[in-house]
C-alpha cells in the first residue's frame, strides 16, 4: 500500500491514477464523516468530491508536508463552513458546531463506518429499503409489510437476505 505522501507527490506532478487511489482510499470515509454530523442535509456526496476536484486543480499551489488524510478532511470542513454561511442547504446552524478535522483513531472508525455504506450501497433498492425501515426507523415487520404494501413473509426474507449479504460482504476474515 502507498504511502499517502508518495501519492501526493504523484498527483502534484499530474498522475490522475494516483488521485483515483487517494479518492477511493478517503471518499467514503469523508462522505460518512459529514453524514454522521448532518444527517438530514443533501448534497453531501457532491461537498466531498468538490474537496477532490479542487485537490486536483489546485495541485500545484496546495503544499502537504504531514498528512494528506488530516488535508482532506480539513478541507472538508472548510468546504461545510463555506456552505452553512453561504446558506446553500437553507438550515441555519451554529459554525463552531461543525466538528474538528477527526483524529486518525476517528477516521479509522470512519473507515468501518465507510465499509457499511458501501455494503449497504450494494443492495437491491427494495431490500436495502426494507432493511433501513427495520434498523435506522425501527418498525416492526407487519408495519413495513403494511408502508411498501408487501407480506410479512417477504420482509422475513429480504431481511435475512440482507444481513447475510452484510454479513458475506464485511466479513473480517476476507480483507
Amino acid at each position: 500500500m502507498t504511502n499517502d505522501l508518495a501519492l501526493w507527490n504523484k498527483v502534484q506532478n499530474g498522475d490522475t491514477s494516483s488521485l483515483k487511489v487517494l479518492h477511493s482510499r478517503y471518499y467514503y470515509p469523508m462522505v460518512v464523516f459529514v453524514k454522521k454530523n448532518y444527517p438530514n442535509t443533501n448534497g453531501l456526496e457532491e461537498l466531498v468530491s468538490d474537496c477532490f476536484i479542487k485537490l486536483w486543480t489546485k495541485r500545484h499551489e496546495i503544499i502537504i508536508d504531514r498528512s494528506v488524510k488530516a488535508y482532506l478532511f480539513l478541507m472538508l470542513r472548510n468546504q461545510l463552513i463555506d456552505n452553512f454561511r453561504k446558506k446553500k442547504w437553507g438550515i441555519q446552524i451554529d459554525l463552531s458546531s461543525i466538528p474538528d478535522v477527526p483524529s486518525d483513531e476517528t477516521i479509522e472508525e470512519l473507515d468501518d463506518y465507510a465499509r457499511l455504506y458501501i455494503a449497504l450501497e450494494k443492495i437491491p433498492e427494495q431490500r436495502r429499503r426494507i432493511l433501513e425501515l427495520a434498523i435506522f426507523e425501527s418498525h416492526s415487520y407487519a408495519e413495513i409489510a403494511i408502508k411498501l404494501e408487501i407480506s410479512i413473509n417477504t420482509v422475513k426474507t429480504q431481511i435475512g437476505r440482507a444481513y447475510r449479504f452484510l454479513k458475506e460482504e464485511l466479513d473480517p476474515k476476507a480483507l
